[in-house]
C-alpha cells in the first residue's frame, strides 16, 4: 500500500504506475472473500548453495529439506462479513491456512465460525524435523483425538471451551489472575506520520518501470539499491521510535553497513487492473552462491468461502488438560525425568501465563 501511494511523488511513469496500484489495492480491499498462495521461485541446488554460505562447516541444509522449501507453498484464503480493507478480527468468519510439500498438504488448519479445525503430515513432519512422532498405536486410551491426528484425519476444537480454559487457568492460583494488557496500536495521527515518512523515502529511491500485453496483463516493477533503501527507510521511522508500539530500538546505518547494495525489485502483475502476483527478485543478494532463481512469489485469487471439514473428531479441552497434567501423554519417560520430587510452595511462581 505504500508503494502504491507514493510513486505518485516522483517521475510521470512513476506517477501513472502509482495510481494504478492504488487503484488495483483498492478492489482488492472491497473484497470480502481473498486467497493468496506464497511460495519460493528456485531450486532445491540453489538453496543448498545459498545456506552454505552462511552455514559453519557440518551444519549445511540437508538435501530434503531443501528439496522440501524449494516445492512448499503456503495458502491461505478468508472471508468477511465486512470489504477487507475495513475488517477487524471479529468480522472474519471463517479462515483457513495450508502448508504443502512436494507430496500433498503438510498441515492444514481451519477457522469456521466457532470452531478451530486442524490436521497434519505426522510422518513427514517428523521425518523433516529429523524427531519422528509417536504412531497413533503408541498413543495410551487417554489420547482421544490426537490419535485420530496422527493418522491423519481432521480435529476440531472448540474456540468457546478454549477461551473457559483459558479463563479458568488463568485465574488458577500460580498462575496469576491480572487481564491481559491489551495490544498496542498506532492512532491515527502516528499513522500518517509513518505513511508520510515512508512515502517520502520510496518516492526518492524507489524506480518504477511499466510494460504490458495485449491481454490486459500488466507488469509494474519498482527496483532499489537494497541497502539503500532499509537504511533509508529505517532512518525516516528513527524520530517516530517513542511513538511505535513494542519501543525497541531500530536499526541504525550502522547495522545495515555489511548488507549488499545491489538493486532488487519487484514485480507486480496485473490482471484488467486487479492484482494477481507480486514477485520479488533476492537472487541478486547473494553474495557469491550466484542461484538461477530465487524470488519469493505472492499470488493473489478472489477465493472461496472456507468450509468445515466433514467427519473432524472433536478434541475436548479439559480431557486434554487432565491427561497432560496427569502424566498420560509422558508415561514412563516423564516419571524417569521428574520421579517423585514434590512441588514446594512457590515452585510455579514467576512461570510465564499459559493463556
Amino acid at each position: 500500500m505504500v508503494l502504491a501511494g507514493t510513486a505518485a511523488c516522483g517521475t510521470v511513469e512513476n506517477l501513472s504506475a502509482g495510481q494504478k496500484l492504488d487503484n488495483a489495492f483498492e478492489k482488492l480491499g472491497k473484497e470480502r472473500s481473498v486467497a493468496f498462495e506464497l511460495d519460493l521461485d528456485t531450486d532445491a541446488k540453489s538453496l543448498m548453495a545459498l545456506d552454505a554460505e552462511a552455514s559453519e562447516p557440518g551444519e549445511e541444509m540437508p538435501a530434503e529439506i531443501a528439496e522440501l522449501l524449494s516445492e512448499a507453498t503456503i495458502s491461505v484464503s478468508m472471508h468477511s462479513k465486512k470489504p477487507i480493507e475495513e475488517s477487524g478480527e471479529k468480522d472474519f468468519t471463517a479462515l483457513a491456512m495450508k502448508v504443502s510439500g512436494p507430496d500433498g498438504a503438510l498441515l492444514e488448519y481451519r477457522l469456521v465460525g466457532d470452531w478451530i479445525y486442524a490436521r497434519v503430515d505426522a510422518a513427514a513432519l517428523g521425518e523433516m524435523s529429523g524427531s519422528p512422532l509417536p504412531s497413533a498405536g503408541e498413543l495410551p486410551p487417554e489420547a482421544g483425538a490426537f490419535k485420530k491426528l496422527l493418522e491423519g484425519g481432521w480435529i476440531k476444537l472448540s474456540m468457546k471451551e478454549m477461551e473457559k480454559a483459558g479463563k479458568n487457568m488463568s485465574g488458577a492460583e500460580g498462575f496469576g489472575t491480572e487481564e491481559p494488557s491489551a495490544e498496542p496500536s498506532l492512532d491515527a495521527k502516528t499513522q500518517k506520520k509513518l505513511t508520510d515518512a515512508l512515502k517520502k523515502v520510496i518516492a526518492e529511491e524507489v524506480d518504477f518501470t511499466t510494460s504490458g500485453g495485449s491481454d490486459g496483463t500488466e507488469h509494474i516493477k519498482a527496483t532499489a539499491p537494497f541497502r539503500t533503501l532499509v537504511t533509508e527507510l529505517f532512518g525516516a521511522l528513527k524520530p517516530l521510535q517513542k511513538e511505535l508500539p513494542g519501543g525497541e530500538e531500530l536499526p541504525t546505518a550502522k547495522d545495515f553497513a555489511d548488507a549488499p547494495n545491489k538493486k532488487v525489485s519487484a514485480d507486480f502483475t496485473l490482471k484488467n487492473g486487479e492484482l494477481t502476483e507480486v514477485s520479488v527478485d533476492l537472487a541478486k543478494l547473494a553474495e557469491k552462491a550466484k542461484p538461477k532463481k530465487l524470488a519469493l512469489v505472492l499470488r493473489v485469487s478472489e477465493g472461496e468461502k472456507p468450509e468445515a471439514p466433514a467427519g473432524a473428531t472433536e478434541l475436548n479441552i479439559e480431557e486434554l488438560m487432565t491427561s497432560m497434567l496427569s502424566g498420560a501423554f509422558g508415561g514412563a519417560a516423564a516419571d524417569e525425568e521428574f520421579g517423585d520430587v514434590p512441588l514446594e510452595e512457590g515452585d510455579l511462581a514467576g512461570d510465564a501465563q499459559m493463556w
